[in-house]
């Protein structure tokens, strides 16, 4: 099962950001836990510098923007090919 994590204060963005995330799993048919993370302390455990933040399995890959949910559902696929 893959693990989700969304760093944000909980902004609009954020929230954008974890629908994305939810669609690419429904989309790829697979079991994820997704978090939200607002604790900034958390966020520099992982370098992040701008919210909102996507972790996939304890690893950044996006920071500062919204990603598309087609490219986190790459990003989902990479991570399960890893696992």
């Amino acid at each position: 099962m893959l693990n989700i994590k969304v760093l944000g204060p909980g902004c609009p963005n954020c929230h954008k950001v974890e629908e994305n995330a939810r669609q690419a799993v429904t989309m790829l048919g697979t079991e994820a836990k997704i978090e939200k993370v607002t604790d900034r302390a958390e966020f520099q455990k992982y370098n992040l510098l701008a919210t909102p933040g996507l972790v996939i399995n304890e690893k950044l890959v996006s920071a500062g923007r919204i990603p598309s949910d087609t490219e986190v559902m790459i990003w989902l696929a990479d991570a399960l090919e890893a696992v």
